[in-house]
């Protein structure tokens, strides 16, 4: 009988194959963003797993000759004990519903859950009580607003047609730009050029989307694997999310979409929006794309644009502000790392 020893997994090395074989065992999948990997060991062989990637626990699995013997909570633990040396104090994991009381088991509060996957918080987490603080943060008043959800990656002209169309049917408009650090425009940049894009519209307001609002802590690719059925766990989890504490908090009635020729995960994701959204007494409104020259304006032209090198092309689809930081200094290095990446993001 071998002693559990709970080992670092170098995620350069043949180990990390291991790991993704264990996995396999439980119809799980290593996920590329996993940036700290434990496994439990008796002798040499694996018999539990985890991971993390920012504040999100995932890629978690234990032996079935080990489930009932508190392995769960010690791997669970451990992880945690290090993301809190590094002063992450709230944590996420998200799974499938049949395991959720291994995860409550060590302190874990659900979020939400839709079929297929639910959402937990651990640490200091709490969905309600971080929703009312960023609404008090915001200052905004007690009446009924009209919301959008962008990334703006970076900030153009289709953005701001569709926080205009919003401002010009509602009192007040809140903007909530996605937290998420994983696009080629970092956060602060892409919150300060909505900031900066939309400041003529004295009744819209720009805040930072938070740990709620489509980031990986609502995105449960590791354990999903078809796309169809990912993309649809995903959406409505994250619709789910919004209308039960979000749109509650900031007493939203309407939340405002474009509409999208070239993205089908999009056009998903807006027909569960709708779907959803309608249970919390949230309308969807669907806008057309701005369209230039005879095609809908995309952020991701942008970004090719950029890689290309055609700066002068890009004027004709951003705000004056936009195109003003994207030949400053500051935008070099993005840039540069933009042209590096065959990221779509």
């Amino acid at each position: 009988m071998y002693d559990i020893v709970i080992q670092k997994i170098d995620l350069n090395s043949s180990e990390k194959d291991k790991v993704d074989e264990f996995l396999r065992g439980f119809d799980l999948i290593l996920d590329k963003d996993a940036e700290y990997t434990i496994a439990a060991k008796a002798g040499n062989k694996i018999v539990g797993t985890c991971s993390f990637a920012g504040k999100v626990l995932k890629c978690f699995a234990v032996s079935e000759s080990m489930q009932g013997e508190g392995l769960a909570s010690k791997l669970i633990t451990h992880l945690t004990n290090i993301l809190c040396d590094r002063g992450v104090y709230e944590t996420f994991i998200f799974t499938k519903p049949k395991n959720k009381s291994i995860f409550e088991g060590t302190g874990y509060k659900e979020v939400h859950e839709v079929e297929g996957v639910v959402l937990l918080e651990g640490g200091i987490a709490n969905v309600k009580s971080y929703v009312d603080k960023m609404f008090k943060k915001s200052q905004l008043k007690n009446g009924k607003k009209a919301a959008l959800v962008m990334n703006c990656n970076p900030f153009t002209l289709g953005h701001r047609y569709l926080i205009e169309s919003a401002a010009k049917e509602n009192d007040e408009v809140v903007v909530f730009v996605v937290e998420e650090n994983k696009s080629s425009f970092p956060f602060e940049v892409r919150l300060e050029l909505v900031k900066k894009g939309v400041e003529d519209l004295k009744n819209v307001i720009v805040i930072p989307g938070g740990n709620y609002i489509i980031s990986s802590a609502t995105f449960p690719t590791y354990f999903l694997r078809q796309k169809d059925e990912r993309l649809l766990a995903y959406t409505k989890l994250d619709a789910e999310i919004f209308g039960k504490y979000i749109a509650k908090a900031f007493n939203i009635v309407k939340r405002y979409v474009g509409t999208e020729p070239y993205c089908s995960v999009t056009n998903s994701y807006n027909k569960t929006l709708n779907e959803v959204l309608s249970k919390y007494e949230v309308e969807v409104k669907l806008i057309d794309r701005l369209v230039v020259g005879e095609k809908a304006v995309s952020a991701s032209d942008v970004r090719g644009l950029l890689k290309s090198g055609e700066l002068e092309e890009i004027k004709n689809i951003v705000p004056k502000t936009t195109y003003e930081f994207l030949i400053s200094e500051a935008a070099k290095p993005i840039i540069e790392r933009l042209k590096r990446s065959d990221l779509p993001h």
